[in-house]
């Protein structure tokens, strides 16, 4: 490495963020840009590992140590060479992956570890600003068609690795814009959407087309997907969001976490929408589900201007640090305080949602929980089960409350119906891991819609390997 001792020189530092009076002001992503000193050292820190643990941690398995050498020399253009490839959108896992190269890093047995995601965002964001990022048009073209359904990062990632074997590949989304939940489920202040704009036009530029606004099914019929396409790859997503089956459930008020994070992001973007405006401009917010989709509700319910925020989660808080339960080098599980806690929240721990509460018109005032224990495994550490506390019950006052429990599986009427493809118990497409076939001869399938609800770079994994299963059997 460039710098044998700079892991003991020094310490992990990040870009400084806007103060959280300015940044809540809009929705545009508000971590300052890095000085050359600071990436220089932050790239230093990369130890010469005898097994480079960051490398199995990354499922794209992006060859981190190599690419933190380079930018400790300022090889910008090798370092960008090294990273994409492996990755097909720096830009993206840059912003919004949560790093379990990190959580494998050998420097986080006893320190904290190399800032791997903030390098990773700069070497492409630096490619852009000097020009050696460039679009790679095929020179020969195969003639073979391809219609991949869906605009999430699996989706992309299966286009551009079948557009650059020479393929003919056109993208359908069913929305006015390309990107999936990164378009329309990542607040802008994490992601902004001239992100995803540059990267369209990059990959109109190599040859792929992309149809908006076409649900295919419907706009355009399986018989036309068969007769026009050698291959279909079903990259649809997991958008079946999972259900709160308790007394209230129906009450005006409550809504999907991702119906308000949609609506929001069109909002931002200036995008028309028919349905019903949800706006928590004074409101009494309660957020239920403590994972990212709610951190983001908490994001853009601050910068609505909501009066109050609460976010509900029914295990007990995290610890801090590793314990037993979760050894290097695998991801930690450990207490996350997000842009969006720091911005105005209270976190409620260990209670559980028993029921909306409503007023003789049917509209929220109130959600009833309950206290819950959970029992331990002495050996391993992980909670196993939970029970409620009797008489424990309380009620916090809430005018708008926002599921965010994830997703269980692909979205199942419509296509996946009509091109009959057969789903795993879980509800997911099933497609063989070696193959990414489904039961159907030439439709393949990829991402969350295959695999399950998971991070953007599994699915940007899955579009890689999915590419290859399409490549050979065209071939």
């Amino acid at each position: 490495m460039g710098r044998a001792d700079g892991f003991l020189l020094f310490e992990r530092k990040t870009p400084k963020k806007l103060k959280v009076e300015d940044r809540i002001k809009n929705f545009k992503e508000f971590s300052t840009k890095p000085s050359s000193e600071l990436l220089n050292e932050q790239s230093a820190r990369c130890m010469n590992c005898g097994v480079p643990f960051c490398q199995s941690g990354c499922p794209l398995g992006n060859v981190i140590p190599e690419f933190n050498d380079a930018v400790y020399k300022q090889h910008w253009e090798k370092a960008y060479n090294i990273l994409i490839s492996t990755n097909n959108f720096p830009e993206f896992t840059g912003r919004i992956c949560p790093a379990p190269c990190e959580g494998a890093c050998v420097l986080g047995i006893n320190n904290l570890p190399v800032t791997i995601e903030e390098i990773e965002k700069n070497i492409i964001e630096i490619a852009f600003e000097q020009g050696f990022a460039k679009p790679k048009i095929p020179n020969l073209r195969t003639g073979k068609k391809i219609a991949v359904i869906g605009s999430g990062p699996a989706g992309l990632a299966t286009a551009y690795q079948l557009n650059q074997k020479g393929h003919y590949v056109t993208v359908f989304e069913r929305d006015e814009e390309i990107g999936g939940l990164l378009r329309f489920g990542i607040p802008d202040f994490k992601l902004e959407k001239t992100v995803i704009e540059r990267r369209r036009t990059w990959m109109e530029d190599e040859g792929i087309r992309f149809r908006t606004s076409c649900n295919v099914g419907i706009d355009y019929s399986v018989e036309e997907l068969n007769r026009n396409f050698d291959a279909i790859v079903l990259a649809l997503g997991s958008t079946v969001p999972r259900e709160l089956n308790i007394p209230g459930k129906n009450a005006k008020g409550v809504y999907y976490a991702m119906d308000f994070l949609s609506q929001s992001n069109k909002k931002v973007s200036n995008i028309p929408f028919s349905e019903e405006e949800i706006n928590v401009k004074g409101k009494k917010v309660v957020v239920i589900g403590g994972g990212d989709t709610g951190s983001d509700c908490i994001g853009t319910s601050n910068r609505q201007g909501a009066d109050v925020i609460s976010q509900i989660y029914y295990k007990p808080i995290l610890p801090t640090e590793r314990d037993k339960s979760m050894p290097w080098p695998t991801f930690p599980m450990t207490l996350q305080i997000t842009s969006s806690h720091e911005e105005g929240c209270e976190r409620k721990w260990a209670v559980n949602s028993k029921e909306f509460i409503t007023d003789d018109n049917g509209q929220l005032i109130g959600l009833k929980l309950i206290e819950v224990d959970w029992a331990k495994d002495e050996e391993t550490g992980k909670f196993t089960s939970y029970f409620e506390k009797p008489n424990s019950e309380f009620i916090i006052e809430c005018d708008i409350a926002f599921i965010a429990l994830g997703y269980d599986h692909v979205q199942h009427k419509g296509l996946v119906e009509n091109l009959d493809i057969n789903l795993d118990p879980k509800g997911n497409l099933i497609g063989n891991d070696k193959e990414y076939k489904t039961n159907q001869s030439k439709v393949f399938s990829c991402g969350d819609a295959r695999r399950g609800q998971s991070l953007v770079v599994w699915a940007i994994h899955e579009g890689r390997e999915c590419a290859e299963q399409v490549h050979k059997f065209l071939s």
